[in-house]
């Protein structure tokens, strides 16, 4: 074999570990690991986020939009009267709960759909019937108005629009929020199988934030 065909296979062989190399390095930026999942879509339509908030929670402190920037949430809407899916899917949580109460960069935000019945004091003796640590497990309470906005705008949790004082939430889906406030999944919080793979999500989006 001749020098000029040697020299044109080490160079072609080059040129292709590096091809390979450099097609590596761009499935990593697209998946977040090579050749690993694929990053959990961005909901809503282009630029959606949360929006600002502010509410009361169980120890009557004031939560806003700024407690849970660079963290990654979970958000639920439920009322302390309701017999039907609510105790199924804050049981459901406290799974969720239990897999990340110790990580600094996670919080649940569990919203009631009934301020004028969930009141502080009955707030805090609900979280506490489920072991909510106040410093990471918030339920919020604050103006209906404002409750059922933040749901359907920037939750998306429920479709519907505010009819005023009669209107009322009543669902069933948890929102997964990264830390740049965009909702990343929904899941059925009555269903087990939705909620271990919120659980995994959750891992996955604080991987992501490394």
């Amino acid at each position: 074999m001749s020098k000029k065909n040697v020299f044109y296979i080490i160079f072609f062989a080059l040129l292709s570990i590096a091809f390979l190399g450099y097609s590596g390095y761009v499935i990593k930026g697209e998946k977040g690991s090579f050749f690993g999942e694929e990053k959990l879509p961005i909901l809503g339509t282009n630029g959606h986020i949360i929006g600002g908030f502010s509410f009361v929670n169980q120890e009557g402190k004031t939560i806003t939009s700024k407690d849970v920037e660079g963290k990654v949430y979970v958000a639920e809407y439920f009322f302390t009267t309701c017999t039907n899916i609510c105790p199924k899917m804050n049981a459901n949580m406290m799974k969720v709960y239990a897999a990340y109460k110790d990580e600094p960069r996670f919080r649940i935000l569990s919203h009631t759909v009934d301020p004028e019945t969930d009141s502080i004091p009955v707030l805090k003796k609900y979280a506490e019937e489920h072991g909510a640590d106040p410093s990471n497990w918030w339920f919020l309470t604050g103006s209906k108005k404002e409750l059922y906005k933040l749901a359907r705008a920037g939750y998306m949790v429920d479709n519907g629009t505010f009819t005023g004082d009669d209107d009322f939430v009543h669902t069933q889906w948890f929102a997964l929020v990264d830390g740049e406030a965009r909702v990343r999944g929904l899941y059925e919080g009555t269903k087990k199988s939705d909620v271990d793979k919120m659980i995994v999500d959750i891992n996955r989006l604080l991987k992501e934030k490394q």
